[in-house]
C-alpha cells in the first residue's frame, strides 16, 4: 500500500483508513471462501491472492470515487494516444490517421452512454466504478462496451482501416 500511496496522493489518516478497510475486506473474503481451500498450496499463498485483489480493487475504486480523477477525453488526449501506444515516429502518421478515424467514429457513431463508458475505461477507470456511477451492473457495462466496440470496428472496417473481420 505504501509504495502506491505517493502515486495516488494518499497520506496519513486517509492511507491508514484505506489500508484497514482493505485488510478487513480481505479477511471477510478469506473467511467466506475458506471452504474452497483444497490444500494444493500453502494456506498463506492461497489467502494472499484475496488480499492482493481486495487491496488493489479498494485503492483503484478510492482513486476514482473521490472525484480527483477526470474522465474527459479532450483533443490533446487523442494526440497523445499514438505515443502512449509505443508507436515509432515513422509510423506516427499512419497512427494519427487511424486515431482521427477512431475519434470521428466515437463522436459520430456511439451513443452518449457508450461514449461515456468508452472514455471512462480508456482513461483507466475500473468497471465497477463506471457501473456505480451509472447505476448499472458490471454485465450492463460490458454489454455497452461490447456494442460500442462492435460499432467502432464496423465503422473502421467500412472505412478501410481494418480488415473485414466480424467480432462476436
Amino acid at each position: 500500500m505504501a509504495r502506491r500511496a505517493s502515486r495516488l496522493r494518499l497520506a496519513g489518516p486517509e492511507l491508514d483508513d484505506i489500508a484497514h478497510q482493505a485488510a478487513a475486506d480481505a479477511l471477510l473474503t478469506i473467511c467466506r471462501k475458506v471452504q474452497t481451500f483444497r490444500g494444493d498450496c500453502k494456506f498463506t499463498t492461497w489467502a494472499y491472492k484475496f488480499v492482493v485483489f481486495d487491496v488493489t480493487a479498494k485503492v483503484g475504486r478510492h482513486f476514482w470515487q473521490r472525484g480527483g480523477a477526470s474522465i474527459a477525453f479532450e483533443e490533446e488526449d487523442w494526440d497523445r494516444l499514438p505515443a502512449a501506444g509505443g508507436l515509432e515516429p515513422e509510423t506516427h502518421a499512419e497512427g494519427r490517421d487511424l486515431m482521427d478515424a477512431v475519434h470521428r467514429a466515437v463522436d459520430e457513431k456511439l451513443t452518449e452512454k457508450q461514449r461515456f463508458v468508452f472514455v471512462a475505461l480508456l482513461n483507466g477507470m475500473p468497471t465497477d466504478v463506471v457501473a456505480d456511477r451509472m447505476g448499472a451492473t458490471h454485465n450492463a457495462i460490458y454489454k455497452v462496451m461490447f456494442d460500442a466496440r462492435r460499432k467502432l470496428r464496423t465503422t473502421l472496417t467500412d472505412a478501410g482501416y481494418l480488415p473485414g473481420q466480424k467480432i462476436d
